[in-house]
């Protein structure tokens, strides 16, 4: 990546949704700009996990203001990233398809184990490095991440649901500040969070940060009072608990150094923040300068380049996790590839992304294998919807999965836009490389070539290419017959 370059992070938050802007000079990213707007779609989720209407509309008229900012941007310099309350949505393909036209760029709704990952990179970067044990927190809206790590490495992640603004619904509902209520929202914090002492508990680390949200807003009005800046400690929350319940409400709530936007979900946050001190043992908590928005922009750096994106680390150790026979797949991978670029119509950088897509299902087809021999494409998918993956958003992880779903057999099995016409592409060269290395030696391919008109796909090969492979020109023609029931059709000819 060139010095200058400009890359933006997006953070859909349950909370509030932030836009940060920075500039990449010699492998550093130095902050140029920061948005953030309270948006609140953490408390639009209906009974029956729903956005509502309202809520779905204040993400929309948030993301069209960021979009306007991010005007003039290319698709690899923006990294958008939603999650727990979009990750709980069940209409959220109706939010996100909108958001997506609005903001110009797509929206990524990541898994909890990998917002906790994004959450330690951002606050690593930003950090002096050192050999220190490090233990991250961050309180969000709907959930809870906590990592342990050193250095740039993540080695703990973990994600809960519980967060301030799921906790002030829940037990502030009409922003009543009482000692009752903050009682019985902190056992249940705990009540969830309990799991979290053998891998996260005091022996395991040096020095605790806090990141974002409820951490910053307590530290800010902690410093206001005259507590020491930039920390978050024990004696502090005892005291700014007091003057919470003395408040007794949210509308009564004036206190310097707090944000408005804040006094609606401090309950359920001091709550939660509380808990997390009494069962980790911390005494204080360092506010970090870094968040998941830094991380998501230091992922950009990291999906540049091939060797060190992340992704194809996490590909490489479910290779080696489910015995891939990795010569074959290399194999399959190489001629999948070359099929592609015979039907892309893109070229340079967007054939590249969308060849890496190809190269890693082919990599990952026969994971299920290692399970069980009977429909080893069904085990492999299920692996994919339920694998932790770090660096793999969920749409993309469900992408991958419907890749090593449909590398064989039936397609009307595939809950899949048939229209898209890259999905296709790819799903055709992964099953046409599968039948030609079938007998999981090297094919011969002179002559082959494969062409696309409109929707229709064209397969010619040289003169007496079916008589010398009898069983590949059996197994094409047979491909040829399940693309019949598609939006597709695919056509076998000799030279």
């Amino acid at each position: 990546m060139q010095n200058g370059t400009r890359l933006a992070a997006v953070d859909l938050g349950s909370n509030s949704f932030r836009l940060e802007i920075g500039r990449f000079d010699d492998g550093q990213i130095h902050h140029t700009e920061y948005l953030k707007e309270t948006v609140r779609q953490g408390n639009g989720l209906d009974a029956n996990r729903n956005l509502t209407p309202e809520a779905m509309q204040r993400g929309w008229d948030c993301l069209a203001r960021f979009g306007e900012r991010l005007a003039g941007f290319k698709k690899n310099q923006v990294r958008a990233v939603a999650t727990q309350t979009l990750r709980e949505a069940n209409n959220r393909d109706e939010f996100l398809s909108r958001a997506h036209q609005i903001l110009g760029f797509p929206i990524d709704v990541i898994a909890g184990r990998e917002e906790a990952r994004l959450i330690y990179q951002g606050v690593a970067h930003l950090l002096p490095q050192s050999a220190e044990r490090r233990l991250v927190i961050d309180i969000g809206g709907r959930s809870t991440e906590m990592i342990l790590g050193c250095g740039l490495e993540a080695k703990s992640m973990e994600s809960w649901r519980v967060g301030s603004v799921a906790w002030s619904m829940k037990y502030f509902p009409d922003g009543v500040l009482s000692a009752r209520a903050f009682n019985s929202a902190e056992i249940a914090a705990k009540a969830v969070l309990d799991e979290a002492i053998q891998t996260f508990g005091s022996p395991h680390w040096d020095t605790a940060y806090g990141s974002s949200g409820t951490v910053g807003a307590v530290s800010d009005v902690l410093t206001a009072a005259g507590w020491p800046a930039d920390m978050v400690t024990r004696d502090g929350l005892d005291w700014l608990l007091e003057r919470l319940i003395k408040a007794q409400s949210t509308d009564r709530l004036k206190m310097e150094g707090m944000k408005d936007d804040r006094r609606a979900v401090i309950g359920g946050g001091v709550s939660v923040l509380r808990a997390v001190f009494d069962l980790l043992d911390i005494d204080v908590l360092h506010t970090a300068q870094g968040a998941l928005r830094h991380g998501a922009l230091y992922d950009l750096l990291d999906r540049e380049e091939t060797q060190t994106d992340l992704r194809s680390r996490t590909v490489r150790g479910l290779t080696r996790k489910f015995h891939v026979d990795l010569a074959h797949a290399e194999r399959v991978s190489r001629i999948a590839c070359q099929l592609l670029e015979m039907t892309h119509q893109g070229a340079g950088e967007e054939l590249q992304r969308f060849q890496q897509k190809v190269d890693w299902a082919a990599q990952l087809h026969e994971i299920g294998s290692h399970i069980s021999h009977n429909e080893p494409h069904k085990h492999g998918a299920y692996i994919l919807h339920n694998a932790d993956a770090p660096g793999f958003a969920l749409p993309e992880l469900h992408r991958l999965s419907l890749l090593v779903l449909g590398h064989r057999g039936k397609l009307r099995k595939l809950d899949a836009d048939f229209g898209d016409n890259v999905f296709v592409q790819q799903l055709l060269a992964l099953r046409l490389a599968v039948i030609f290395c079938h007998a999981r030696r090297e094919p011969d391919l002179k002559g082959l070539r494969l062409t696309m008109e409109g929707n229709q796909f064209v397969l010619a090969c040289r003169t007496g290419w079916a008589d010398a492979f009898p069983q590949s020109a059996y197994l094409l023609r047979e491909e040829s017959l399940v693309w019949e029931k598609t939006l597709s059709a695919l056509t076998i000819k000799d030279a």
